[in-house]
């Protein structure tokens, strides 16, 4: 395990950032704003006579270069289709730069607030964005890319906790079996749902990364784009009672189905994905835990009562998994 001083982020200061910047040809007016990121280090930097820019460096060794482009790729399209994406700059021909061993993007900065969810319209204006970004994630598959899929999320994840000792030992059989009946809970939801098609897909597309201004939504971080199924980028945007998240669902496929075909068998993975996701985020938090970042931000992981709450949560689950979709399929 590496140490706060051999973590390889740990070169990268303020001092890297700019000179990272200077050798693309932007220089730094000194104003410089970490953001809120964990698994990359995004910065806001301010730039002489221009514009603040936005750059992103990429976590070494999680994806690699080709992987990164075709994310690139991806906001290209979306942009040239006047999808409000924010793709990076290509400077002297290149959106993927490299200073001193880190591996970096420039993109404008785009501000805005947070979308009002509990409003029909604002979901339905989302969801239409959301249709057209999928209508162009269906043109052609990523090949560089890993899948959002039961085996990477779920089963990987399990076996990566259960081998690493992040679990005490008097939680370790507790967690194994729920995990397992979960991973059979999913396995059920798939089969229900049947031969569900895939595609390009933002991959975490929550309200945190919509941004609203008064000209509508934009997105920001396809960093988790990868295939999957379509309803991966709806169900997040869910939120309260059952009844309510099938008003939202509703309002955010009137939107979406202006754009996209929506497939009613997907609502059998909807607590499918909610369950993948929450096992990958307990063995992301995990796999992270040797960056320094993480101990600072998340001081409550891997304590006793943690993994307590995280076998309440997979049972709950597990029990969510075997009711009905949020309509009739």
């Amino acid at each position: 395990m590496t140490t706060p001083s051999t973590h390889p982020f740990s070169a990268l200061g303020p001092d890297c950032v700019l000179d990272a910047l200077a050798a693309v040809g932007l220089f730094g007016d000194g104003r410089l704003l970490a953001l809120n990121s964990y698994e990359n280090r995004v910065y806001q930097v301010g730039i002489e006579d221009g514009k603040p820019v936005v750059v992103k460096f990429y976590r070494p060794a999680r994806w690699s270069d080709a992987a990164i482009l075709e994310e690139h790729a991806f906001l290209a399209e979306l942009h040239a289709q006047e999808i409000p994406a924010v793709p990076p700059l290509a400077i002297d021909g290149r959106t993927l730069h490299a200073f001193n061993g880190f591996r970096f993007a420039v993109f404008e900065r785009h501000g805005g607030r947070a979308p009002e969810l509990f409003d029909p319209a604002v979901l339905e204006w989302t969801g239409r964005f959301i249709g057209r970004i999928h209508a162009v994630g269906a043109t052609r598959p990523f090949t560089e890319r890993s899948a959002l899929d039961i085996d990477t999320f779920g089963i990987a994840s399990r076996d990566y906790l259960l081998a690493n000792g992040f679990l005490p030992p008097e939680l370790v059989e507790a967690y194994r079996s729920v995990a397992n009946q979960a991973l059979d809970g999913i396995h059920r939801c798939y089969e229900r749902a049947g031969d569900v098609s895939v595609l390009r897909l933002h991959g975490d597309c929550h309200g945190g990364n919509v941004l609203w201004t008064d000209a509508g939504p934009h997105f920001v971080d396809f960093d988790d784009a990868r295939m999957g199924p379509a309803v991966q980028d709806l169900w997040m945007m869910l939120s309260g009672e059952r009844h309510e998240m099938v008003r939202q669902l509703s309002d955010i496929l009137a939107g979406y189905e202006d754009f996209a075909e929506f497939d009613p068998r997907q609502l059998y993975l909807v607590e499918a994905l909610r369950t993948l996701r929450l096992m990958h985020y307990a063995a992301w938090l995990a796999r992270r835990w040797d960056d320094p970042a993480f101990p600072a931000a998340f001081p409550w992981f891997n304590t006793q009562r943690y993994w307590q709450d995280r076998i309440l949560e997979l049972r709950e689950q597990v029990a969510l998994m075997d009711e009905p979709p949020l309509w009739p399929v």
